[in-house]
């Protein structure tokens, strides 16, 4: 059995006489000096208070006492084995675990790089929730979740928050968004200004999520107040709603692009543009699969950046 630094020493020597049934066979195989062997045994018996090695024969082997306490011992060595396999896999991100909260727009924007995630280490085991943005920081700050994905301008969201620290992946700009059979299908504008879009009668995010607040900023600005037909916590609710009937809504053109069906014109003057944000606990500890996941949507986002200026 190979020599483990952590493993105590005595019960090391210990096993290797049972294995080889002698001090001497022992020792070798140790690469330690028969004295040594004895006296480490020795030591073991009194600090256990009972006799482990039975040295009266020719050959010696252990008492029931130390067959007993040498079951557990092995089981104990295997264990530490096991270990330090685990570390090691945790290093080289074979196996390990993630946990990730997002908002229903970010699920949406950013599950190919989950996909890509995934297929680069299928061995980490990853677990998403999908919550508002307030929420997401609290999970962060109490270490419910190791990274969040948030649709916000993280500078200014962060300002307050000095635990927490952000790295943007991109920007989304938004758009009215209506299906085929809506109204301003028909007349094909490609532009509304914030009284025509008043008067559109939506479905939107309820006031827990951050695009909803932004869209009831917008509104304030201008003075006028959206006709809110129906309100869910569900994006895929939305898009289907949208789709299928009279209510238009506000979304990112990245999640109006991945939705056949869905139409999108500006509304001038523009929303602002939000960013899809990592955040994560600036001095807390990052497990080795929470570093990967960081590094991977860096590339990920400068890939994406590159793509949108061709």
């Amino acid at each position: 059995m190979p020599r483990n630094a952590i493993f105590p020493r005595a019960l090391q020597y210990l096993i290797a006489i049972q294995d080889y049934g002698t001090y001497t066979r022992a020792a070798e195989a140790l690469h330690v000096s028969q004295p040594t062997l004895s006296q480490q045994i020795k030591q073991l018996e009194e600090s256990l208070k009972t006799t482990l090695v039975d040295r009266s024969g020719r050959h010696i082997r252990l008492t029931d006492a130390g067959e007993i306490y040498l079951r557990h011992a092995r089981r104990a060595w295997w264990e530490l084995e096991a270990g330090t396999r685990a570390i090691h896999d945790v290093q080289d991100l074979s196996r390990g675990s993630l946990r990730l909260g997002w908002t229903p727009i970010t699920d949406h924007l950013t599950c190919s790089l989950l996909a890509q995630f995934n297929n680069n280490y299928p061995g980490i085991s990853v677990g998403t929730l999908e919550m508002a943005q307030d929420d997401i920081e609290v999970a962060v700050t109490e270490d419910n979740i190791d990274i969040g994905i948030l649709f916000s301008k993280p500078l200014d969201d962060f300002e307050r928050t000095s635990d927490l620290e952000s790295f943007e992946l991109f920007e989304e700009s938004l758009y009215f968004a209506f299906g085929k059979s809506n109204a301003l299908s028909q007349k094909k504008v490609t532009k509304i200004d914030p009284h025509e879009f008043a008067k559109a009668p939506v479905i939107l995010l309820n006031t827990q999520f951050a695009l909803r607040r932004h869209v009831d900023l917008f509104c304030r600005e201008f003075g006028v107040a959206p006709q809110i037909s129906m309100e869910t916590n569900s994006l895929s609710v939305i898009i289907e709603i949208v789709k299928l009937g009279q209510l238009g809504t506000i979304l990112p053109g990245g999640v109006i692009k991945e939705n056949p069906g869905l139409q999108a014109i500006e509304i001038i003057p523009r929303l602002h543009n939000h960013a899809v944000s990592l955040v994560w606990h600036k001095g807390r500890y990052k497990n080795p699969a929470c570093r990967a996941f960081i590094e991977m949507a860096s590339d990920w986002s400068a890939r994406m950046l590159q793509e949108t200026h061709h």
